[in-house]
């Protein structure tokens, strides 16, 4: 498919697509030194717009959505769909937020329990290795959710095993054979966030572990389980903030895909 010149470079794909180009002598390497020229960003004034990230990191800009207007999350979708990009994450927005796509060209898929978008959801891709998202409660599943959705829109094969809180340990253990299989797991827990050494104790894959708010006063709105974790004396385990199921989904795409072709 032919490259419009006025059309950012926005992937690995498409600048080896370009150079091929001139291989052939489909353009000119004239032309093609004009779009390697092009701006890696797009400035919209109240945004600026990463249009590089993928070419990077191999992952595209994700939007975070929390504090922004749906007018401003609108016209930074509509400049990455502009530029090629697929797959858009926008996190933490209302549903009455991702109305504001209705009656646009841009296709959204919405998940109302971790508040998530993916715009212009492209799923052809093989899904590869194999992700965990280990939950402790049905109370934590916004966050599992987020962290599970983003890794699934990154592209990895994600096993969803929630309710296996330390509360019932018979809960967790009736999953060990699906948790002892995984590349990666996240273990998201709130209270007092035991599950993460408990997990930590019986595997050898890394593990991401995400407090949760979720918890009575002295929880302290997910302090305790945040201590809790970075005090585990289980190795192998890590921390992400607090509520931050995003970040412990990217950051498990990333392990992951160690050793995969790019």
């Amino acid at each position: 498919m032919e490259t419009k010149i006025n059309q950012k470079l926005s992937s690995k794909d498409e600048i080896l697509g370009l150079l091929k180009k001139v291989q052939s002598s489909s353009i000119t390497p004239e032309e093609a030194l004009l779009k390697l020229q092009a701006a890696p960003f797009e400035d919209l004034g109240y945004a600026k717009v990463d249009l590089h990230r993928g070419l990077r990191q191999g992952v595209s800009e994700v939007i975070f959505g929390q504090g922004k207007t749906p007018e401003h999350i609108l016209g930074i979708v509509s400049t990455m769909k502009e530029n090629g990009l697929k797959n858009i994450l926008i996190t933490r927005i209302s549903q009455e937020t991702a109305n504001i796509f209705e009656g646009t060209d841009i296709q959204i898929e919405y998940h109302a329990i971790p508040r998530l978008c993916i715009a212009e959801k492209d799923d052809s891709g093989p899904k590869v290795g194999s992700i965990v998202v280990a939950a402790a409660g049905t109370s934590d599943m916004a966050v599992s959710e987020e962290a599970a959705i983003t890794a699934e829109t990154l592209g990895n094969s994600v096993t969803r095993v929630y309710d296996v809180g330390v509360a019932g340990l018979n809960r967790l253990l009736s999953k060990l054979d699906i948790i002892l299989s995984a590349r990666v797991i996240i273990v998201v827990a709130g209270m007092e966030g035991a599950l993460a050494s408990v997990v930590g104790g019986l595997v050898s894959a890394p593990i991401i572990a995400v407090p949760t708010s979720i918890g009575y006063g002295a929880n302290f709105a997910g302090l305790s389980a945040l201590l809790t974790m970075l005090n585990s004396c289980a190795s192998g385990v890590s921390v992400v903030n607090i509520d931050n199921g995003f970040g412990a989904g990217y950051i498990a795409n990333r392990i992951n895909r160690m050793g995969e072709p790019t």
